[in-house]
């Protein structure tokens, strides 16, 4: 089997900048690069697919603060968070864009995202070298390409012209390369994705018995269906989205069930969800270390205290719902209470996502006497249950907590976005109906709460799908980027001290340096 992959000209021109910063570590820790041709046999490349997985887990570019940073906190609905103290920094960086050249958060989300190319890379290299065919190879094949893509979607959006790979690098010399134009990075995701929209199975049970969660064709489309929304490539988009539709495997439940977490896996891998970044824990795991497979996805969000109670300090307590987002977020929207969780109140109970529990007021911003922030972030709200089961009693409390990548809400909202760019109003208005229903517990167009919105004109309905995007994936990482894409940014952010460079971030210093000046820096910074 050929695999035609578009090969653009380059790779992560700075794996010497993973190895000097991020250490040698992150490469020690996978499988040798030095697999030879008799140690390749139907699903050999099994370990290697883990890897992805595992660095999509654990990697803090990827599924943590730095990943926070750059698509969160650089929001209007988002900050930083925290106590006063803890990473200042990023206060300056991201809640107020005066973005650093170099720094822990920019060297890491830049290096991460490239040390998942070159672990899909090697996998794609093996493949080809042992002329891998069988069908647990070519699943695996799909998944490193999915992957691929994935990587330089986050890096595309995020510096815009970035070097791309399309080899295994077996000497750092090899990884220097200059940047591709934007338009040769997507096609080289298109290609990608292609290759996984056809290797891809349609249900993770084709990899077997006790494999939840790992990709399917279903987010292949989802993820192409992004990719062309960020280009207004608009049937494009509902060519995706409908496939993905014509699937049949997704629903919208009831929108607190898909936030659940607990000890019975309710919530995890439901019928919303495409594609789910993994964790799990087991009994008794803060002390035995086989039984901890966690994340810092929801340590890292969950509520901070400092002193007075050990129970209320659950985790970092970064990633905090703004008063902006409190204010202009209707309060008959059931989304906003299951959504943000309030210091000093009631959480809610079961009917909110909550357990029942009534959080220590808001102090002041150092959580001295009580809690650090105002708000706090719902949709990693740690269930007491799992804390006693797993021992993670006190900050780390969510290592348990998958991380929502993909919902098939958002398939139905680019549907909506796309058909009204397209002059089809009677469906724009059909999916964003399929939304509001959900938010409103199923109710018909009659209700009050969350009501129907009937198309009366393109204008209308854009912003309408607009404000939608804006409440169903409060703090999941869609703002900024939906702002960019928009061209609303400038007009929303601006106060907070965006500029329109501030659209791409600046490329690290230390890999420019590193390559001798054959990458070059983004022209407005």
């Amino acid at each position: 089997m050929t695999i035609n992959i578009y090969r653009g000209s380059a790779f992560y021109v700075l794996l010497l900048a993973v190895l000097s910063l991020a250490g040698c570590k992150k490469f020690l820790d996978r499988e040798p690069l030095t697999a030879t041709l008799p140690d390749l046999k139907q699903g050999a490349l099994e370990s290697q697919s883990y890897n992805m997985y595992r660095i999509m887990r654990t990697y803090s570019g990827m599924t943590e603060l730095v990943w926070l940073d750059f698509h969160s906190i650089r929001g209007d609905d988002a900050q930083k968070g925290s106590d006063a103290g803890d990473g200042a920094e990023v206060v300056g960086m991201y809640d107020q864009y005066n973005y650093a050249k170099s720094g822990w958060a920019p060297d890491t989300y830049w290096n991460d995202h490239y040390t998942m190319i070159n672990a899909a890379n090697t996998s794609l290299y093996l493949a080809k070298q042992g002329n891998l065919t069988d069908a647990a190879s070519l699943r695996n094949i799909g998944e490193a390409c999915f992957f691929m893509a994935y990587s330089y979607f986050e890096l595309v959006k995020a510096y815009g012209e970035v070097p791309i790979i399309n080899f295994r690098v077996e000497k750092p010399a090899d990884a220097i390369r200059p940047k591709s134009t934007v338009e040769d990075v997507y096609k080289f995701i298109d290609s990608n994705l292609a290759v996984a929209e056809r290797l891809l199975p349609r249900s993770s049970d084709e990899y077997g018995v006790g494999f939840n969660g790992r990709l399917t064709v279903g987010a292949a489309y989802t993820l192409a269906a992004q990719t062309f929304l960020f280009r207004q490539k608009w049937d494009s988009v509902l060519d995706r989205c409908n496939k993905v539709i014509a699937l049949g495997q997704y629903t919208l439940p009831k929108f607190t069930d898909v936030w659940k977490d607990g000890k019975d896996g309710a919530g995890k891998n439901g019928p919303e969800s495409i594609f789910e970044m993994q964790a799990t824990v087991g009994a008794n795991a803060a002390s035995v270390s086989a039984n901890d497979q966690g994340s810092n996805w929801g340590v890292c969000q969950n509520i901070r205290q400092n002193g007075a109670s050990d129970y209320w300090d659950f985790g970092w307590g970064w990633n905090t719902p703004t008063d902006k987002l409190v204010s202009d977020w209707p309060a008959d929207d059931p989304r906003k209470k299951a959504t943000i969780l309030y210091s000093g109140q009631y959480d809610g109970g079961p009917a909110e996502g909550g357990y029942g529990l009534t959080l220590p007021a808001y102090t002041n911003p150092n959580g001295t006497g009580g809690l650090a922030q105002k708000y706090w972030n719902k949709k990693v709200y740690g269930d007491p249950e799992m804390r006693t089961f797993s021992g993670w009693v006190k900050g780390n409390v969510g290592r348990w907590i998958n991380r929502r990548i993909l919902r098939f809400a958002d398939v139905i909202l680019m549907k909506a976005e796309a058909a009204n760019e397209k002059g089809d109003g009677a469906t724009a208005a059909a999916m964003l109906e399929m939304i509001r229903k959900r938010a409103s517990g199923g109710l018909d167009q009659s209700r009050a709460i969350v009501p129907y919105i009937p198309f009366t004109g393109q204008a209308q309905m854009r912003t309408a799908i607009k404000n939608e995007r804006r409440w169903e994936f409060a703090m999941e990482g869609y703002r900024f980027y939906d702002l960019v894409r928009w061209g609303d940014a400038v007009a929303v952010l601006g106060p907070l001290g965006y500029s329109n460079r501030c659209r791409y971030h600046p490329i690290p210093q230390a890999a420019i340096d590193l390559s001798g000046g054959v990458l070059k820096q983004n022209p407005e910074w």
